[in-house]
């Protein structure tokens, strides 16, 4: 999984609120015992009298201004541009380290929080510039504790099973907590909103903030989630590795992937009445693989074996159980080609060796059977998934429908998914969506419940995007600012425009439009033009 949006660039892809007002004692002039509380403070604090905050069980190791201009990181390889900022970094027991960025000038009163990637473990800088560039005080966290070489390692919870609960979703409401009362130190007033931008793991951590904690933000921007976390790694990555690897003769080369994602377009491009190399749903796309299946005597390096062929229908239905019934919903046809694609995502550089799906067995290691020797071709489905589910799930998954605390507050998630993710499957959250609708429209028909729904929550589909970004189609949006209108100003997003960008130029722009509306074009006018298409219901 990839890191979180950065709202530095358009998205691509990308009761602890009443500690707020008691959390922090401010120390008044350097070396001064006098104090106060953020609920008296009528002041801005400087940058540096920051370092004597007094947050719970908190410690702040680090308050400094860094001026405008080139700055590196911690554990970055080259410099980013910022603006002028105040840099406060803090430690919450046991282990969350956090930072949060203050603009030195122009604030624009917003408050804004960066998920994480992977297995997390470093801080989203990259996604924090990019939010400080737009006048916020950002912050982020490395969800307590810090990412190995791999970045999909779960070592770190072998030894500390207490830190699971952290990574899973504690380090980010405290984070958040923490940030606010931060800036409102700094500024002496608390921020007028607060948003969550996040994409995969960073889904995720939306996901547990809408459903756990939904004070935290007025809005979330959350991406490609991971939301069912334990299903996840067993189901997807997991079985990724079980369908292509426990045989060596199913494994599918990266050469083989271009040749089933070529073969999948050509079949499934023009369904939409378009020839763009996007497959606009893919749910419509019926290519059969085994018309791959190498024919006697030809060259098995342009055609599929049976056990190959195999491997591809069982990635794309999921994994099932002794009843025949899917566990968890398999990929789906499109951008298996690509860059960041099948290569990326389901058969890596070479078998076995460097292969992202293999954080499922790290995961399985360290977080769920304490063995780092365990192998994932151990694993049985009816037997171990019950016990990752009762071990991990309480902590790590996000999937509770109930977001009627979120909606009452006011608080509005706008959530999309790439249709050509090779991570996560886009039907997870199609499937979760819907959930959400029929709970919260009980007793209602589906065109009112979606729509009464839709006031708080609404659901984009990418055609032809990756894994939070890439992929054939258009795959860079402004999805922040679609959200900051919906809550400031109470303009539902009823599109989004979606640009393609080729050497830094944009070559296509496609509307991005609420599930289930899907965009189609007028039939006049370019097809690379979003202003020749519209949303509407599909039929």
């Amino acid at each position: 999984m990839q890191n979180s949006n950065s709202s530095r660039w358009t998205t691509v892809l990308w009761c602890a609120t009443c500690a707020i007002a008691l959390a922090m004692v401010a120390a008044c002039g350097a070396g001064s015992a006098e104090s106060t509380t953020v609920a008296d403070a009528t002041s801005p604090m400087s940058c540096a009298t920051l370092a004597g905050l007094v947050l719970p069980d908190t410690t702040v190791t680090l308050a400094e201004a860094v001026p405008a201009g080139r700055f590196t990181p911690p554990g970055a390889n080259r410099p980013i541009d910022v603006p002028a900022f105040c840099r406060v970094a803090a430690t919450t027991e046991p282990a969350i380290n956090f930072e949060v960025w203050l603009p030195s000038e122009g604030w624009n009163g917003k408050f804004h929080t960066a998920g994480n990637g992977g297995m997390a473990g470093v801080i989203s800088y990259g996604a924090m510039a990019g939010a400080l560039e737009r006048g916020y005080a950002t912050a982020s966290t490395d969800t307590g504790h810090v990412r190995g070489d791999g970045g999909f390692d779960a070592d770190w919870a072998l030894d500390r099973p207490d830190l699971v609960e952290d990574f899973g979703h504690r380090s980010l409401h405290l984070t958040a907590v923490h940030g606010k009362a931060i800036a409102e130190a700094r500024y002496g007033a608390p921020p007028d909103y607060s948003y969550y931008v996040g994409c995969s793991k960073g889904g995720q951590q939306g996901m547990m903030e809408a459903q756990r904690y939904p004070e935290d933000f007025d809005g979330l921007v959350i991406g490609d989630p991971a939301h069912n976390w334990t299903s996840f790694y067993a189901s997807a990555h997991l079985w990724y590795a079980l369908s292509t690897l426990d045989d060596p003769d199913s494994y599918i080369t990266p050469e083989k992937a271009a040749i089933l994602g070529n073969a999948v377009t050509a079949a499934c491009d023009a369904l939409d009445g378009i020839e763009d190399g996007v497959i606009d749903d893919p749910r419509k796309c019926a290519f059969d693989p085994d018309t791959l299946t190498c024919a006697t005597g030809q060259d098995q390096d342009t055609c599929f074996t049976r056990k190959q062929v195999q491997a591809v229908k069982d990635i794309w239905r999921g994994p099932v159980n002794a009843a025949g019934d899917v566990i968890y919903p398999g990929l789906v046809p499109g951008g298996e080609a690509s860059p960041g694609g099948w290569s990326g995502w389901v058969t890596g550089p070479e078998a076995y060796a460097g292969t992202h799906f293999l954080a499922a067995e790290d995961f399985m290691r360290n977080m769920v059977f304490n063995d780092p020797e365990w192998d994932f071709r151990t694993w049985d489905y009816e037997r171990d998934l019950p016990i990752a589910l009762a071990k991990t799930g309480p902590a790590l998954d996000a999937n509770n429908p109930d977001l009627r605390p979120l909606r009452d507050r006011g608080g509005k998630v706008l959530l999309y998914h790439g249709w050509s993710d090779a991570d996560i499957s886009p039907l997870g959250t199609i499937a979760y969506y819907e959930e959400v609708v029929k709970l919260l429209g009980e007793g209602k028909d589906s065109a009112t419940a979606l729509a009464e729904v839709q006031e708080f929550f609404r659901l984009f589909m990418v055609p032809g995007m990756g894994h939070c970004r890439g992929g054939p189609g258009p795959d860079r949006f402004d999805a922040l600012t679609a959200l900051e209108q919906w809550v400031e100003d109470e303009v539902a997003p009823e599109q989004m425009v979606a640009s393609k960008l080729e050497d830094g130029e944009v070559v296509r722009t496609r509307p991005l439009c609420p599930y289930p509306q899907v965009a189609r074009w007028s039939g006049t006018g370019s097809t690379d033009d979003a202003a020749n298409f519209a949303c509407v219901r599909p039929d």
